[in-house]
């Protein structure tokens, strides 16, 4: 069967065990999902009634009969566990190289370029917690207007301003200028503007953008868009991609609005793809290594889709998947390299263990190849 609506939803950083080759990225053990089913606010019913705990590698969870989806594990190919190098698989790239990281902070030539162009001073330049920065450089920030540059384990170069000092239109402004600066050997996979506000201790606002690094070669997004299918961006995907292969934009700040647009896509008559990213599993609760706050938000995700299947159009077909693993129970702040899960559903499929499958591109060659579009 061809399918008019593909909704498309990554659980940002939802893993269910580490990859076989974890211990080349010192995750060895790490399993997202394994580590939130301790927990007493984990419950899961819808997801395991489609097969996630049918699953080959999820030997850690009851089975149950007769799942309603297909479903498998997703290895990741790409050189990365980041959700830049995530979802270009997802779309059909693979990426060879993994995005350059700086352990000790950017060079100077990067930043002495990036204070000429902006007018601004910098604070910090180092791997930093997004939370532990302001905290311990806020003050600074506020009394001198320089900018707080930090990094990650992640390919990314990090604002933090507060926005009596900085306008959130000028944040994005300074993001920009870092983005068109950060290429060749310093190309990081996303600059990302983190805004914050109040008085010590800070808070970080919802109003976070990320301006990733284009594409290297074309996507699922380009070629569904370019053979005239709708396109339609929930959450940071546009972002993720550049703002390449995307016909509408709907932005949110949590899962909950992420969901709430989702499901009001279920009223929107189109024909093609509707892609959703919901962060909060990964920004909120496995970066803090928050076990119980990840359980609460999978299991308000699992009650939606209890809503949101009922409800869809039998030409609909739903794709659940993640990026890469953030076990709130490893060690560190950092991305763990897991496998990921796939569930395939509609109303009509015939349920099917697809077994473990090697990338995520998988993906994109189920999508195109229901709208026939040549795929890799």
């Amino acid at each position: 069967m061809k399918y008019k609506r593909i909704f498309l939803i990554v659980l940002d950083s939802f893993g269910i065990g580490n990859a076989p080759d974890a211990e080349m990225f010192n995750d060895t053990g790490a399993n997202t999902l394994k580590s939130i089913s301790a927990s007493p606010f984990f419950k899961i019913d819808s997801m395991k009634n489609l097969g996630l705990c049918n699953i080959d590698t999820v030997d850690y969870l009851n089975k149950v009969k007769s799942p309603s989806s297909k479903f498998g594990a997703l290895t990741e190919l790409s050189a990365g566990k980041d959700t830049t190098t995530g979802h270009f698989e997802i779309a059909g790239i693979i990426s060879k190289e993994p995005f350059p990281t700086f352990p000790e902070g950017f060079p100077d030539e990067v930043i002495k370029e990036f204070e000429k162009q902006t007018g601004c001073g910098v604070l910090c330049n180092k791997p930093y917690s997004g939370t532990k920065v302001i905290a311990d450089y806020g003050e600074e920030h506020l009394k001198t207007g320089k900018l707080i540059v930090y990094t990650s384990a992640d390919s990314v170069f990090q604002i933090a301003a507060h926005t009596d000092i900085v306008p959130l239109e000028k944040l994005y402004e300074y993001c920009s200028i870092a983005r068109k600066i950060l290429t060749g050997k310093y190309a990081v996979g996303r600059v990302i503007a983190r805004p914050f506000n109040g008085e010590h201790p800070f808070v970080r606002t919802a109003d976070r953008h990320d301006f990733s690094v284009e594409p290297p070669a074309e996507t699922m997004l380009d070629r569904l868009k370019f053979n005239g299918y709708d396109v339609i961006s929930v959450g940071k995907i546009a972002d993720i991609f550049a703002h390449r292969g995307i016909t509408e934009e709907f932005l949110s700040h949590s899962n909950a609005e992420g969901m709430n647009i989702t499901y009001k896509m279920l009223e929107k008559d189109f024909k093609g793809l509707c892609f959703v990213n919901l962060v909060d599993f990964d920004m909120l609760y496995g970066h803090r290594r928050d076990i119980d706050g990840y359980a609460k938000a999978i299991s308000e995700f699992d009650n939606w889709l209890s809503v949101f299947t009922p409800k869809m159009q039998d030409d609909d077909l739903l794709i659940i998947t993640a990026d890469h693993g953030c076990d709130p129970a490893y060690s560190g702040t950092d991305h763990t390299r897991e496998q990921v899960p796939l569930l395939i559903y509609s109303k009509g499929i015939e349920p099917h263990n697809l077994g473990i499958i090697n990338g995520y591109n998988y993906i994109s060659n189920v999508i195109l190849d229901n709208f026939a579009i040549q795929g890799d």
